[in-house]
């Protein structure tokens, strides 16, 4: 596997790679289509949308309707990508998304941003910790969450032929880069980033990166972990999680309400294989976001490195 994680920022910022492969995915296959609520600016798409109006649609502030627009397109042999904030593409929309693409047995892929804390200075409202919950819950459902740029770019690309709903969750902006180039990003299989014994850590998004911080941390302490990019959370790898399970500990870490997120993905996965070993679980406790800068906020939160850290300490 090539990695260059360093703890670096990425070099380029999702909303970069994102605007320039849709339009590239557009360019290729002329059934794509690309479909925004009034987002545009955000995610870097505008000018696609500008030189492509016949393979872009923006459908103002109506999330509701895009996705029955999407289900439409999708029934008439289209590929619709969507996208809207995260709180947009899952809470607001859920009623259309499960009947009118779910239910239906359509094939949209809906990327939601700025999930969790990456919502930063928009605040509590728009920081979706329930996305997973609810995107797992729809039967049949892929369910992606992208760690770094070089993820976003190949994930793209692959979900254009993939049948059924797919989730993608992703942030807008820079994050610490992680893959190198020729990477392959298999959905429904994590990838191991880091060797060790005495425990595991199974992470999705920026916690990946953070994950990964911490074993830094505790390697200069003795204390060896394996960490997981469980970058999809359904269908999930359930062998590499009973692979986990030997080193007798594992934690998960997310941008997400502990429950129905990956934690919870993870803790099934182990009870309904009788391996269940130490069990530890970061992300969101029974509350709201608020406003404030990421690293700030992180750190609130315990979703960071250092909690990572201290959290594998006490429970070993």
């Amino acid at each position: 596997m090539n990695l260059i994680f360093d703890g670096s920022l990425d070099k380029l910022a999702f909303r970069a790679v994102f605007g320039e492969n849709m339009e590239a995915l557009a360019a290729a296959d002329s059934n794509v289509v690309y479909l925004d609520a009034d987002m545009m600016s955000s995610i870097d798409t505008r000018n696609f949308w500008k030189r492509n109006p016949q393979q872009a649609i923006n459908c103002g502030i109506a999330e509701a309707n895009m996705m029955g627009v999407a289900a439409g397109l999708s029934a008439g042999g289209k590929k619709p990508y969507v996208h809207t904030f995260g709180p947009f593409a899952s809470r607001r929309v859920y009623d259309q998304v499960v009947l009118s693409i779910a239910y239906a047995g359509l094939s949209v892929r809906i990327f939601g941003t700025d999930p969790g804390v990456a919502a930063a200075f928009n605040g509590g409202t728009h920081m979706p910790f329930e996305d997973l919950a609810l995107y797992r819950a729809i039967p049949r459902a892929t369910v992606i969450e992208i760690s770094d740029s070089t993820m976003l770019k190949n994930i793209m690309w692959q979900i254009k032929e993939r049948e059924g709903l797919t989730y993608v969750r992703m942030t807008r902006k820079n994050y610490h880069g992680i893959y190198g180039e020729g990477n392959d990003f298999k959905i429904g299989k994590g990838l191991v980033l880091r060797e060790g014994g005495d425990a595991a850590v199974i992470a999705c998004g920026m916690m990946v990166s953070e994950a990964m911080l911490a074993a830094e941390i505790l390697a200069g302490e003795g204390i060896h972990i394996k960490v997981i990019d469980m970058f999809t959370i359904k269908p999930l790898d359930v062998d590499l999680v009973r692979e986990a399970a030997k080193t007798g500990l594992i934690v998960t870490a997310e941008n997400h309400n502990i429950v129905g997120g990956l934690g919870e993905a993870v803790a099934t996965a182990l009870i309904e294989a009788n391996a269940a070993p130490g069990f530890r679980r970061i992300g969101m406790r029974e509350s709201f976001g608020e406003v404030g800068p990421v690293d700030y906020l992180q750190e609130k939160f315990g979703l960071n490195a250092e909690n990572i850290a201290k959290t594998i300490r006490e429970a070993l």
